[in-house]
């Protein structure tokens, strides 16, 4: 008996059935999220985790796609290059890849939400696979068929690229937040004490405000002063925040729910999600079967 071999197939075999096990697990929850979670409108949405379902705006502008030049709101690309493992055998390594960080606007007929994709698993509804001879593709090879046979006999780079377009179906679900307006928690103490601690900064224009006896320091009554006086910038910023129209946002949640931007609707993505998890709870039968197996026959 091998007891190395074993005990490295043994391994292997643990850890892929707990891998596929909290994959399954993690895919179901994903799905949960997104059914028992009610779409809302923007305009009446509550501060908190959200599910939004719109139209893509054009919101900071159109932004050109790195390897289509294709205008879009959105984009991710990867460039993947053909390498040799062996005499026979080849396979695709990564060699570069990236995604836009511009936001994102989403319109409902209500209103109108901001989005940051930082941390957003993008479903997108248009995906474009090509390949070529440079590691940077011509722009001219995506829409020619003569050229795509050409380089068939010759590829060495795979590129890819994804994009959301203006006026597609946009379904969002993640940190909904609102500010201006007066929708923002105001706190008059921190507020004030925060624009004291940058006056501090600059003491000796603090000593030009509020020493009135001109002795180089600030003694009680005159420190009383900037405490009156940060308190009441403070509420003046306040009423000029509130004065500003409201603006919504979405962003990643701070807590472990998914943040999810797609074309498709909620239904389609819980399937994909539904069909993940049981194409996991498969592996993880098939690696827990091999665990009981090794077991059972080696020891």
């Amino acid at each position: 008996m091998d007891i190395v071999g074993v005990s490295i197939t043994l391994g292997v075999s643990a850890i892929a059935s707990l891998a596929s096990g909290w994959w399954c697990i993690n895919n179901l929850k994903k799905a949960r999220y997104l059914l028992d979670t009610p779409t809302s409108k923007v305009r009446s949405a509550a501060q908190g985790y959200v599910e939004l379902y719109g139209v893509l705006k054009e919101g900071e502008g159109l932004l050109s796609a790195p390897l289509s030049a294709e205008p879009c709101v959105w984009w991710s690309f990867a460039i993947d290059e053909q390498i040799e493992t062996g005499k026979e055998t080849k396979r695709w390594q990564q060699v570069e890849k990236g995604s836009s960080g511009a936001l994102l606007c989403l319109s409902d007929g209500t209103g109108e939400c901001l989005i940051d994709p930082a941390g957003a698993h993008v479903i997108p509804m248009t995906k474009q696979v090509w390949y070529g001879s440079a590691r940077h593709p011509r722009k001219d090879q995506l829409h020619s068929n003569v050229l795509q046979r050409l380089l068939r006999g010759v590829k060495r780079y795979r590129y890819t690229e994804q994009r959301l377009h203006v006026n597609e179906p946009l379904y969002a679900i993640g940190d909904f937040v609102t500010r201006g307006g007066g929708h923002e928690a105001f706190d008059l103490l921190a507020s004030q004490g925060a624009l004291i601690r940058e006056w501090k900064r600059d003491y000796a224009g603090l000593l030009r405000r509020f020493d009135r006896d001109r002795n180089g320091q600030l003694d009680q009554h005159e420190w009383q002063y900037v405490r009156d006086s940060a308190k009441t910038e403070a509420l003046r910023l306040q009423r000029q925040r509130s004065s500003e129209p409201a603006q919504h946002y979405l962003r990643k949640p701070q807590e472990s729910q998914p943040f999810i931007l797609s074309s498709y609707g909620e239904d389609d993505i819980a399937k994909r999600f539904y069909w993940q998890a049981i194409l996991a709870a498969c592996l993880c039968i098939a690696s827990s079967l091999g665990v009981a197996y090794i077991i059972n026959t080696q020891f």
